[in-house]
């Protein structure tokens, strides 16, 4: 990359903030410049392209979009999980939203759970575990796992369901030893869940900000959590919404505990910090 181009201009600066927050919904600040300009570093090396004025000229142009666009998107999005993170939510979900789901059907309960922004996995694989040793314990209890994620990197890797020994280390030893696999290499410390575990969990490319979801039925758990701090008020409002909408009556929406729902207008009441039920009646947050 030549001296001179080396930093990314504030005209394209804009110009990448405006198609990232049209496409995704994710509100990038102008002091994420320097964080912008190291994560495209490595598309410019793929793409064996010299500046970031050229890798715009490039992404703008005719048919340029269509082919960059998931990759911009993998560059600026932020996957930071782990599991059994926000332990209470999985105590909650196992000690009463599923024992409430079990009262309310008594025969053929069945439960979809949502995974919006599963990152590389560690979410949905912990609801996996959760919600299979629920159904162990009632024979009538039926569940299905849809993970998504605008990512189509991070969503590779959660297919894969291989882990390092430290990533696993929140699950219990004994879950550990039943749901995943060590390596055969003595000096390797990656595990890998089991296919049983990994037959349960549907993954799939889903962006937010779709005008659909493209689901056929609604969730009875929702979990969005640490997603949607990287948009801005009105677009998480709208989002919220959708997801009202998508909830079965009575089903939960398990959000981030950085998160907010105060101020809106939406049919959800708080059970317990950032887990919300949902009800008949708006109600403003």
């Amino acid at each position: 990359m030549s001296r001179h181009d080396e930093s990314l201009s504030n005209a394209d600066l804009d110009r990448l903030r405006s198609l990232v927050y049209s496409h995704s919904g994710i509100s990038l600040n102008s002091d994420k410049k320097i964080m912008l300009e190291g994560r495209l570093r490595r598309r410019l090396h793929s793409l064996n392209i010299a500046s970031y004025s050229e890798y715009c000229e490039y992404l703008f142009s005719r048919g340029g979009r269509e082919e960059e666009i998931t990759h911009l998107i993998d560059a600026v999005t932020t996957n930071k999980t782990d599991f059994f993170r926000e332990p209470a939510h999985f105590d909650f979900l196992t000690a009463q939203a599923l024992p409430d789901l079990m009262r309310r059907e008594r025969t053929g309960a069945r439960a979809l759970t949502w995974s919006a922004g599963c990152s590389t996995g560690e979410e949905p694989y912990t609801l996996a575990i959760v919600l299979n040793e629920f159904a162990e314990t009632e024979p009538g209890f039926r569940f299905s796992i849809l993970a998504t994620d605008i990512s189509t990197t991070v969503l590779a890797k959660a297919q894969k369901g291989v882990f390092t020994s430290e990533a696993v280390a929140p699950v219990a030893p004994q879950l550990q030893r039943k749901y995943f696999m060590r390596s055969r290499d003595p000096n390797s410390n990656l595990v890998r869940a089991v296919p049983e575990l990994r037959n349960l969990i549907e993954f799939r490319r889903l962006n937010l900000m779709d005008a659909g979801f493209g689901l056929s039925e609604q969730a009875q758990f929702i979990f969005c959590r640490n997603v949607v701090i990287y948009f801005d008020r009105p677009t998480q409002e709208k989002l919220f919404e959708k997801f009202a909408r998508q909830l079965a009556r009575d089903g939960y929406l398990f959000i981030g505990h950085s998160e907010s729902l105060h101020g809106m207008n939406l049919p959800l009441v708080p059970v317990a910090p950032a887990l919300y039920r949902k009800v008949n009646e708006r109600i403003r947050l």
